[in-house]
């Protein structure tokens, strides 16, 4: 994205930026952060959050952090780490020497609880996972105060050290803020701050048998970090009193959180759990199945860094939540690969096509167009012999008038070739068509008639002497109604899984195609964009996943 571009940005967020550096509110400060959990793959969602934690930066001369909340070493893993960096360089941004992580601060962290301790702003709680949840009561009713609540300060700090120290069982005990039991606000029910957890953490190992509370962790990595606009989604706007008043309780720097809407598109899920659940159960092939809203997946899908970036863009940055059609982001990859993918000739559904009248052991090389969007991408040679394939739907034998692909007696165009008529087709026993038969016009070669006349229609092709044969994946939407994740209380979001998500074709394709290197891009003409799968493919042997068809067939099916 140009500069010019980035400047043309406004939401509400980036108006706030504004006026805090207009009145120095944060000494001309601009630092913002992206806080991911490694307990799963960055998706599409996150994608969002990272372009406007890192854009916000970038436009106002600030700095983003990469920062890693990694207080639950139950459900994360060094895996999950490198997958996020390797995200992030991905879309294009970069933390330079700003890469933090929680368990950096856990010293700090403890710190800060003990002070509030002696300060009587937090006490130690002995209730049991399910009593914790009944004293809490709930928004309509208020809770009850629990037992230990009024225990001395001496008391808690010698409880709270005995927890450090590993002498209770896991969920024996648990630090709890001192706040308000009657609040309509849930999370300020004195809510828990340290629960004992014996778990090897991916950086600290055994060294911690107490860890955080994310709710308690976050703002102090803020606070530590010097942030200065943490921003968040909406779910976290219930969460902003208690982010301020563990800031205030503690002493230290307030940042100021904001919040703004998270992106949820059509015939997709974006919960972690539910991406995991499709994942352990082999429902997808793993995190990066192209089908997948992971940008691992996006990535091995095609999917360019360019075209997510400026389908975050598009979608724009509020607080109202809403659900965005995932042909929008469809259409920025389209738009992209129009100008940049080179076109080729395959055929995914292929019958024989035979030229009676063309000399039987000639091949010649015709000319073909690489981008008509693009001049300098210039042109190839493309072998074309008598025997030919070509799809199977551009051939009826029946046809009304509105069809202006090949049937007997009609004359069609093939693409960079010339001029045939269909004469007549070969069938086997079970009335299958095995070939169809044409006759073509030496006079059109190039795929223009010099004495003027016109054909509607015009077909691709490949030719049966010099071409070869690829695997190619084509992939539908992952779930089969536009939000899979409504179902009754009985059901389950995987009963929404499309069965047709994906299909296995062999494909035959022209000579270059079987030179294209993994990761190459490039335009199937008349099919749609695919990519060479850079995990799959090898030397003369490439694997092709479609990015997107050319046209957008949920859109007809929806008529």
């Amino acid at each position: 994205m140009s500069k010019a571009e980035d400047e043309l940005l406004s939401d509400f967020i980036r108006d706030k930026v504004a006026d805090d550096l207009q009145t120095g509110k944060y000494d001309g400060r601009v630092v913002t952060r992206f806080p991911p959990e490694p307990n799963g793959y960055l998706h599409i969602g996150h994608a969002k959050a990272i372009c406007l934690d890192f854009g916000i930066a970038e436009e106002n001369n600030g700095v983003c952090h990469l920062r890693f909340d990694d207080t639950n070493p139950e459900k994360e893993d060094v895996e999950y780490v490198d997958s996020i960096i390797e995200d992030v360089h991905w879309l294009g941004f970069d933390w330079g020497e700003h890469l933090y992580y929680a368990s950096d601060y856990f010293e700090k962290i403890y710190d800060c609880a003990v002070k509030m301790i002696r300060n009587g702003k937090a006490y130690v709680c002995e209730l049991s996972v399910d009593a914790f949840k009944e004293y809490r009561g709930v928004p309509t009713r208020p809770g009850k105060l629990p037992p230990g609540r009024d225990r001395s300060i001496e008391e808690n700090l010698d409880l709270f050290g005995r927890m450090r120290n590993g002498e209770f069982e896991d969920g024996s005990y648990v630090l709890r803020a001192t706040i308000d039991m009657a609040s309509p606000n849930l999370h300020m029910r004195d809510p828990a701050l340290y629960r004992i957890k014996r778990a090897t953490h991916h950086r600290t190992g055994d060294t911690w048998c107490i860890y955080p509370t994310y709710d308690f962790a976050h703002g102090l990595e803020d606070s530590i970090e010097r942030v200065t606009h943490s921003l968040c989604t909406l779910e976290f706007e219930v969460h902003r009193p208690l982010y301020d008043w563990l800031l205030e309780a503690c002493e230290v720097y307030r940042p100021e959180q904001t919040e703004f809407s998270r992106l949820n598109l059509t015939y997709t899920v974006m919960s972690k759990r539910k991406l995991l659940e499709l994942v352990e159960g082999q429902y997808v092939s793993g995190w990066d199945d192209p089908r997948m809203p992971t940008l691992c997946g996006l990535r091995r899908r095609g999917y360019t860094p360019e075209s997510i970036r400026r389908f975050c863009r598009g979608v724009g940055i509020t607080k109202v939540e809403s659900l965005t059609d995932i042909s929008l982001l469809e259409h920025h990859i389209k738009d992209e690969l129009n100008r940049t993918a080179n076109r080729v000739l395959a055929v995914m559904d292929p019958v024989k096509l035979v030229i009676d009248n063309y000399p039987e052991d000639q091949v010649e090389e015709l000319e073909a167009v690489n981008n008509p969007e693009d001049e300098s991408a210039g042109t190839r040679k493309v072998p074309f012999s008598r025997e030919l394939w070509i799809e199977r739907e551009d051939f009826r034998e029946e046809a009304n008038r509105k069809f202006y692909r090949l049937t007997p007696g009609r004359e069609v165009r093939l693409r960079y070739a010339y001029f045939v008529t269909c004469t007549g087709v070969v069938k086997d026993e079970a009335g299958e068509i095995q070939e169809v038969h044409c006759t073509y016009d030496p006079a059109t070669r190039g795929g223009d008639a010099p004495d003027g006349r016109r054909v509607k229609g015009t077909i691709h092709w490949v030719s049966a002497a010099g071409g070869g044969e690829v695997d190619v994946r084509m992939y539908d939407r992952l779930f089969s109604v536009e939000r899979p994740d409504d179902v009754p209380e009985s059901g389950d979001f995987k009963d929404n899984l499309n069965p047709d998500s994906l299909k296995l074709l062999r494909a035959k394709v022209e000579p270059a195609i079987l030179d294209m290197a993994p990761g190459t891009r490039c335009q199937f003409e008349r099919k749609g964009y695919f990519f060479s799968d850079p995990k799959d493919s090898s030397e003369g042997a490439p694997v092709f996943n479609q990015i997107v068809p050319l046209r957008d067939s949920w859109a007809k099916r929806a008529k």
